[in-house]
């Protein structure tokens, strides 16, 4: 069997945008502009690629629906590649989003840094293929020359990570720490302990500033901050060496997983969570509702987080005014649970009062 090879392509290799538009005279955002039938566009320059795209023999590498319609009904959602960390909840509602507008959502992992990332995207994602490019980090100012604005296809960056998928920006704000700490004190709470995440996490970081600032602001006494790595082990370390016996009464851990190993810890020392010591973390890992006492924690909608990039990105696919990302308050919410309560009246790590009920302002749903 032989194929035919189209007009002025050439051997074996299929014509391309940029061909098209040298022939045509126009840039190659022009021809991406003619293959969506934009109404815009002037008669002359749309008869003007016309020609080049017959006489090339020039096909978008697209199935036949979208041959048809030249749109391929795609998003490409870039991550930084070389990463143990995939944001899954986060993909999952991006995911949903574009489904619900009619796309589906390919991911692609490109290496390198910035930089690099952005010397390979105009090869790896040309506008026959995806309808528009949402990326989770930085793809910087430009590449190959030509601006993100104006590369042919919308582009959404929503910079919540770094190379290393590491929470960015917004999604790395921790002031929902502040109000937490701040009913903790409410219910008597005056001496504290922080088991800290990852020092070279920009998240991490900002848990331990809000926490130190509200600590100095409201009057109460910081017993420790133990630097942790966001592992249980970090957790139960902390407890058993630093907080079992310290007198502190109320835990903040940067982390759910976090939080684990300081439960564990201190049941372990003999100190009883929340009647000895109150624990909250953060992130409201699914096993959080489980464990036991089931724990307080922060909640980050990172499903909500996904969705809202998409819906940046539909509004550009759409011809819509750009927008901006909405306020981090409707991403992060409190969840009391079991393990935190009033403190015991001679409490303190390392005591043992006897045990009383006690009531609970509630903050958000259980």
């Amino acid at each position: 069997m032989v194929d035919r090879l189209p007009a002025g392509s050439r051997a074996g290799k299929r014509p391309t945008i940029h061909e098209v538009a040298r022939l045509a005279g126009v840039s190659h955002q022009t021809v991406s502009r003619f293959l969506r039938k934009d109404p815009t566009m002037r008669p002359e320059t749309s008869r003007r690629v016309a020609r080049a795209v017959a006489e090339l023999g020039y096909r978008p590498n697209l199935a036949a629906r979208t041959m048809r319609t030249r749109r391929s009904n795609r998003i490409a959602a870039i991550l930084p590649g070389l990463t143990g960390r995939v944001p899954t909840r986060v993909l999952s509602g991006a995911a949903a989003a574009a489904h619900e507008a009619g796309y589906l959502l390919d991911v692609v992992s490109l290496e390198g840094d910035a930089t690099a990332r952005a010397a390979r995207l105009e090869a790896l994602l040309q506008p026959e293929s995806t309808d528009g490019i949402l990326s989770f980090t930085s793809l910087g100012d430009s590449f190959g020359g030509l601006a993100l604005a104006d590369f042919p296809v919308p582009i959404v960056v929503d910079g919540a990570y770094d190379d290393k998928m590491r929470s960015l920006g917004l999604f790395a704000e921790a002031s929902m720490a502040a109000d937490m700490l701040r009913h903790l004190a409410e219910l008597g709470h005056r001496r504290f302990v922080h088991v800290a995440g990852h020092p070279q996490w920009p998240s991490a970081r900002d848990r331990r500033a809000v926490y130190e600032a509200t600590i100095a602001e409201s009057g109460l006494e910081s017993l420790a901050v133990v630097e942790g790595d966001w592992s249980a082990k970090s957790g139960w370390h902390a407890a058993t060496e630093v907080i079992a016996g310290s007198g502190a009464t109320a835990v903040f851990a940067a982390s759910d997983n976090v939080a684990y190993g300081v439960i564990t810890g201190l049941q372990s020392a003999g100190v009883r969570v929340p009647q000895d010591v109150s624990v909250f973390g953060w992130d409201d890992l699914e096993l959080s509702r489980f464990f036991r006492p089931s724990l307080t924690t922060i909640a980050v909608d990172r499903e909500r987080q996904g969705r809202e990039a998409v819906r940046r990105l539909l509004a550009l696919l759409r011809g819509e005014p750009a927008i901006g990302p909405r306020d981090i308050e409707n991403f992060n919410r409190i969840i009391l649970r079991d393990s935190t309560a009033p403190p015991a009246r001679s409490g303190g790590a390392g005591r043992r009062p006897p045990h009383r009920s006690r009531s609970r302002r509630p903050l958000t749903e259980r």
